[in-house]
């Protein structure tokens, strides 16, 4: 079995470049926005919180539950542990 040459497999963009990873992609939407990108604790904190909110509802509930994370000012891990009481709720 030939395993190939690794970069043909890499998602591509639409002219053909190689995608950024997901930590390369928000460091640049985030110096877009003016912003720091998610440091490592934040970045987990912040996937945690999108899991919990995913399998207590449905997928669409992650995405919505970091952005209100993000407007209620709420650290990540804080926010985390309160989707946690809600879904035991």
């Amino acid at each position: 079995m030939s395993t190939g040459d690794a970069s043909a497999r890499e998602p591509r963009t639409a002219a053909g470049a190689a995608r950024p990873t997901a930590r390369e992609w928000l460091a640049r939407f985030a110096a877009a926005l003016g912003l720091e990108p998610p440091d490592d604790a934040q970045f987990t904190a912040l996937l945690e919180l999108a899991a919990e909110a995913a399998h207590a509802s449905e997928r669409a509930a992650a995405p919505v539950a970091c952005w209100l994370c993000g407007r209620a000012g709420t650290d990540p891990l804080a926010a985390a542990r309160v989707a946690r009481q809600v879904a035991d709720r």
